[in-house]
């Protein structure tokens, strides 16, 4: 129902699917904003990770609403579980919808060789935020959902009985806050939801928080992200030194992401690292199971730069026009209502694209503490991925954190240590081949 497994294997799979997904590299028809909704028909599918929206109903009433300004399209949508894994082997065909969440394991570089182009990067950034995420040579091919900042979601109330109210400011006094939860009420003070996978990966967004540097990601081409310091060297010692501290869950592989909202909801879990996409599904469990939705809250990463909170905002998932769709300007017609005017975007915590939209109610907290939210240059992506292909670290891929997790537990050899610098020599020679 999420984002981000991003596998080893995927990894090495990405040339592979660039050759055989309609992978000439010739452009393809744009997906054009169409002027009269009277003239658009057709039927097209849309694929989504919301497996959750879809068995509920949620997707059918967008749908709807949908239909009341496009009578003539016909919206079906294909929800998949395993979303990344799924959507990567059916692009190596022509049958991946018409309307998509565009993998994680696409390089953006290939962006054109599967995707329609949508307008002009100087057209579209007029209108939406985050395009320099889906642009590749002056076009834009992705919109982004919405973007969520980053930070730990937490039980309030549970926090409170372990005495600790308000943020932790560096990553030994969050180390002390899990601690005295774990101590004062035996709750389980962090949870990696480790089996799942991706919620490791979602740690990777915290990179530029920690430093409070917009320009974090275009550092990692020439620097060490694990040197001492550096964003990910702080971020992936904390976890360590969490699980390695017993203040995880006593048998990572088995978590469970379901699990995991109602344990978080009702007080037996303290924390989890998400985005704020998460504080809306949290809320909703603590309602279920008959606690207040207010015990759910949102806290920075325990790092300040100049006195101050900072808080990346990661783009979520971009929807994309399939280049080979019959029904081009149908799909582009849902993406921009989507888009524009669903509120899904709202609905999800999430900061919306669309310029003229205002920040969520769940970031209010972050606002009236001062928290920063800083956006990455992401003009230096490509080569980004280029390095991490060829490094085979898989910064946006659960695996290495897994490794951490069980170097941490005791489940394979190594230490801290160990870890960073096998990371650093590896994406040191992943500059080097990539270069």
């Amino acid at each position: 129902m999420r984002r981000l497994a991003l596998t080893g294997l995927a990894l090495a799979v990405t040339a592979a699917l660039a050759a055989a997904c309609g992978g000439s590299g010739k452009s393809t028809a744009p997906a054009t904003a169409a002027s009269d909704p009277s003239k658009v028909s057709g039927e097209i599918t849309v694929l989504t990770n919301r497996t959750d929206l879809v068995n509920d109903g949620t997707m059918k009433k967008y749908a709807d609403d949908f239909a009341k300004v496009y009578p003539g399209v016909q919206v079906k949508f294909e929800a998949i579980t395993d979303y990344e894994g799924e959507v990567k082997i059916r692009m190596n065909t022509e049958n991946y919808g018409d309307v998509l969440l565009i993998p994680n394991v696409i390089a953006k570089g290939d962006y054109p060789k599967f995707f329609a182009p949508l307008g002009s990067a100087a057209e579209l950034s007029k209108k939406y935020k985050f395009t320099q995420s889906g642009t590749v040579n002056d076009q834009v091919y992705g919109i982004v959902s919405f973007a969520s900042a980053n930070g730990f979601v937490y039980n309030k109330d549970l926090w409170a009985r372990a005495g600790v109210t308000e943020w932790p400011k560096t990553p030994e006094e969050f180390l002390a806050a899990l601690k005295a939860v774990k101590d004062k009420t035996g709750a389980t003070p962090l949870y990696t939801n480790y089996k799942d996978g991706w919620p490791l990966s979602n740690w990777t967004n915290g990179n530029g928080s920690v430093t409070c540097d917009t320009k974090a990601e275009t550092a990692m081409t020439t620097g060490d992200p694990w040197a001492p310091g550096k964003d990910l060297n702080v971020i992936d010692s904390l976890l360590f030194n969490a699980v390695h501290q017993q203040l995880t869950e006593k048998d990572p592989t088995t978590t469970n992401w379901e699990d995991s909202k109602k344990f978080i909801a009702t007080g037996k879990i303290g924390a989890m690292w998400l985005g704020s996409w998460a504080i809306p599904q949290m809320q909703a469990a603590a309602t279920t199971a008959g606690q207040s939705a207010d015990s759910i809250a949102f806290m920075p990463f325990p790092s300040q730069a100049g006195g101050s909170f900072c808080s990346v905002l990661n783009p979520d998932y971009q929807y994309a026009v399939n280049s080979h769709s019959q029904n081009k300007a149908a799909a582009r017609a849902w993406l921009d209502w989507f888009v524009d005017k669903s509120g899904f975007s709202a609905t999800n915590q999430g900061v919306s694209p669309v310029t003229s939209d205002p920040l969520p109610s769940a970031l209010k907290p972050y606002s009236d503490a001062g928290v920063k939210l800083i956006e990455l240059e992401t003009d230096q992506r490509i080569l980004v991925d280029n390095i991490d292909k060829e490094s085979e670290v898989g910064i946006k891929s659960p695996d290495y954190r897994q490794k951490l997790i069980d170097v941490a537990r005791g489940a394979a050899k190594g230490d801290l240590n160990s870890v960073l610098a096998d990371l650093s020599a590896r994406w040191k020679a992943g500059q080097q081949s990539a270069a």
